[in-house]
């Protein structure tokens, strides 16, 4: 069985910063890729932004230059730093990992509880 536990989410004033961290963790052969998707009230969920295993990011246009994701392959962790924070980047936050168990042996899908960030103006 295969975890994500997702932290760092909060409120924060418009301008501010967050940091969230998602940690996979259980019977884990090998991750593809990781990243975060939001969902605002009455919205669709959308992707964030991601990274490979290969270091290669992609986000959203909303948030370029504003949001950097990061990995650290040794711990199966992914972050996301937000900068310059916006009462519309208000959502609650998934993470997701695309993952190979010793079990299953094929690539699955995996999403976290989500984290709430609020920004207010």
């Amino acid at each position: 069985q295969v975890q994500l536990v997702e932290s760092g989410g909060g409120l924060v004033q418009a301008g501010g910063s967050l940091r969230l961290s998602c940690a996979a963790s259980g019977s884990i052969l090998n991750i593809n890729s990781m990243g975060w998707y939001r969902q605002a009230p009455g919205a669709q969920r959308e992707l964030v932004g991601s990274v490979i295993s290969g270091g290669i990011t992609n986000y959203v246009d909303s948030v370029k230059g504003r949001f950097t994701i990061s990995r650290d392959n040794a711990k199966n962790t992914v972050y996301l730093q937000m900068d310059s924070l916006k009462p519309e980047d208000t959502a609650v936050y998934y993470c997701n990992a695309v993952i190979r168990t010793r079990a299953m042996g094929i690539w699955s899908n995996y999403w976290g509880r989500g984290t709430q960030v609020t920004v207010s103006s």
